[in-house]
């Protein structure tokens, strides 16, 4: 039978544990004697700090760099662990702590009996927290995201052709299939929200700028298929991730909107994400060598040796040569890099994720643990990878100061001159901010304001809206090293070239043959 046959009405056990400090083989005595008068069965217990018993000194380490010490200091007077026993232990060795009491190690097995308990990292057998939007009543959530789409239709196409019919199926079968209405339809009312209460929403960008349901809904202010962009990148039946739609809110006005996503589902639904700062490779260097009293000058030899962009100590061990030189000649420089070694990658602190909200269809604290911090903010103590694994729906909102400052300066445009613009339909030919873009003069120009991009464009001279969306793709890690090509390929000093011409160039034209999205 199964071992938790011999507790069945169980659900108290007394711990005693030894850590090897002289007051707990009293504690322990009298522990003993209080369950056996009680008949409430003892287990052995340990209390568990790090992993194994050679953490010991890193963990030391730990403390002194959270509290602001160093190792030299008095233990009395800095937060230090009494022995070097507080790690997980072998079944032998919890079994020798108390050979009078055998039955206590074997509790423990009793105990992992009882529980019955498993969390799944696939997010496909993990049940989906979103909160349930409302519809009316002659109406499911297909039905009615379907009737908004289609009087968005109506409202973005003066024609509505064919080929605008077969996307808006299409893209409407993959939502429905994915039981993602309603996901669409929170973002909808939302963004509606923001937009009926003047405050300005970003016209979408990202994956989602791919989607004619989220174009109709007016969730984006961009034609999908006026610039072929693809829906497949934001959402497709073999995604297993959940789609993630970016909403730029000004600054200014974010708040509401997270006050009026709050007050709709239940302010004990709705929270931000914390993030958590961990000890990077440099850094963690720095600060074991300041807890150790190390020279300041030596250690930062020893840091500057590390690469700024190290994707780890360990591998910075197999790449670099000068490093592990400098190690192995070095006894004061081994001990910073063991000890670094064992704490890189922990978390320093936790913040307030910029812009992740969660919205759940429960109570929080039934779905996730909670953290509270100085100011009474209350986040998950997930981060948000973790929140989207457990089936929450997380939704970025970012407050934009660009999008206040153009709300402002439109304000302030019609209240001078008495002319209405409507930001989302301007004109994009105008040659006239193209001269002023090919000067470089973009100062305060979302993405376009950086010293590297302005000489680019001096050199580019754009001339159409097709040419700052490539120039926005290619500025960044990587496609950056072809931006002289695609300038020289614009103004025809370099030949454009195919490597496959009739397969590449109905794909490549617009930029000049240059692999660009």
């Amino acid at each position: 039978p199964p071992r938790s046959t011999l507790f069945p009405y169980t659900t108290l056990f007394r711990s005693i544990q030894k850590h090897g400090m002289a007051e707990e083989h009293e504690i322990n005595t009298g522990l003993l004697e209080i369950s056996r008068k009680l008949d409430i069965p003892p287990v052995v217990t340990n209390d568990i700090h790090y992993l194994t018993k050679e953490d010991f000194e890193a963990h030391e380490a730990l403390l002194c760099i959270q509290t602001k010490t160093t190792m030299a200091d008095p233990p009395d007077s800095r937060l230090s662990m009494p022995t070097n026993t507080f790690y997980i232990r072998s079944a032998q060795e919890m079994k020798a702590l108390f050979p009078e009491c055998p039955e206590a190690a074997a509790n423990s097995l009793y105990i992992a009996d009882m529980c019955r308990f498993s969390l799944s990292d696939d997010i496909k057998n993990n049940p989906l927290h979103f909160p349930y939007f409302e519809v009316p009543a002659s109406h499911t959530q297909d039905t009615y995201l379907r009737e908004l789409c289609e009087k968005g239709l109506q409202r973005k196409y003066p024609v509505i052709t064919d080929e605008i019919k077969a996307r808006l199926d299409y893209e409407m079968g993959v939502v429905t299939g994915s039981k993602l209405s309603g996901y669409f339809l929170i973002v909808w009312d939302f963004i509606k929200y923001a937009k009926d209460h003047d405050i300005p929403v970003g016209p979408g960008r990202g994956s989602a700028a791919g989607s004619i349901v989220a174009y109709v809904l007016d969730i984006t202010e961009i034609d999908p298929l006026r610039y072929d962009l693809l829906f497949e990148r934001f959402l497709n039946p073999d995604r297993v991730e959940m789609p993630d739609i970016d909403v730029d809110i000004a600054d200014n006005g974010r708040q509401d909107v997270i006050d009026y996503v709050a007050k709709k589902y239940g302010e004990d639904h709705v929270c931000q994400i914390a993030t958590f700062g961990t000890m990077k490779a440099r850094a963690v260097i720095r600060d074991v060598a300041r807890v150790f009293g190390v020279d300041l000058k030596k250690t930062d030899k020893l840091a500057k040796m590390v690469p700024q962009m190290a994707k780890s100590l360990e591998q910075v061990l197999i790449d670099d040569k000068d490093v592990k030189k400098a190690i192995e000649e070095d006894e004061e420089y081994q001990k910073i890099y063991d000890i670094a070694l064992r704490l890189e990658g922990l978390a320093r602190h936790v913040s307030k994720h910029a812009a992740g909200v969660i919205i759940a269809d429960d109570v929080l604290e039934n779905i996730a643990p909670l953290y509270r911090d100085k100011d009474g903010n209350i986040t998950t103590q997930f981060d948000k990878i973790d929140t989207e694994k457990i089936g929450l729906l997380k939704i970025d909102f970012l407050g934009l100061k660009n999008l206040s400052i153009i709300q402002d300066a439109v304000r302030r445009v019609e209240r001078l001159y008495h002319i209405p613009i409507d930001i989302n339909n301007i004109d994009i030919t105008d040659q006239k901010v193209y001269q002023m873009l090919g000067e470089g003069k973009t100062y305060g120009i979302f993405q376009f304001e950086s010293a590297g991009m302005r000489e680019y464009l001096k050199k580019l001279k754009p001339e159409r809206l097709e040419d700052l969306i490539a120039m926005n793709a290619l500025y960044r890690p990587g496609p950056i090293d072809m931006i002289p090509t695609y300038i020289k390929r614009k103004q025809g000093v370099e030949p454009v070239k195919y490597n496959f011409e009739a397969e590449m160039k109905p794909i490549l034209d617009m930029t000049y043959g240059v692999i660009t999205y």
